[in-house]
């Protein structure tokens, strides 16, 4: 099976994507997180404003086989969380790069993304 790997990502080995735009970082899970996972039923998501520490828990993606922990790419101050998931978690299935995405935040660092897997690396981890 193959999955959607967008190149101007960079992935944790949890299977997060982030999504570096002017010092923003926008976080999702993969493609082949959401398909492992099955259909998602709830996100836990951080509040506005809560600190984030690089490759520390945030919240909690639940589905109806799973319940998976969720991880930051990068420290930073959330500036914005995707209120659609709470009433529409099925967006983490049908969308997961796009109206499915999870968080913002404000990098401390944008560099910390330089540690993460490339598209190609990450695409080699789950073959």
């Amino acid at each position: 099976m193959s999955f959607d790997i967008p190149d101007e990502r960079r992935y944790l080995e949890s299977h997060e994507w982030a999504l570096e735009t002017d010092g923003v970082v926008r976080v999702g899970i993969t493609d082949f997180a959401q398909d492992e996972l099955g259909d998602v039923v709830f996100v836990e998501l951080p509040d506005e404003g809560d600190v984030l520490e690089g490759e520390t828990e945030f919240g909690v993606v639940e589905s109806i086989k799973a319940v998976s922990d969720l991880y930051a790419p990068v420290s930073g101050e959330v500036i914005a969380i995707n209120e659609a998931l709470f009433d529409a978690p099925e967006l983490v299935n049908e969308d997961p790069f796009g109206e499915g995405w999870m968080l913002e935040i404000d990098a401390d660092d944008p560099d910390e993304l330089e540690a993460l897997l490339t598209a190609d690396e990450y695409e080699d981890q789950i073959a």
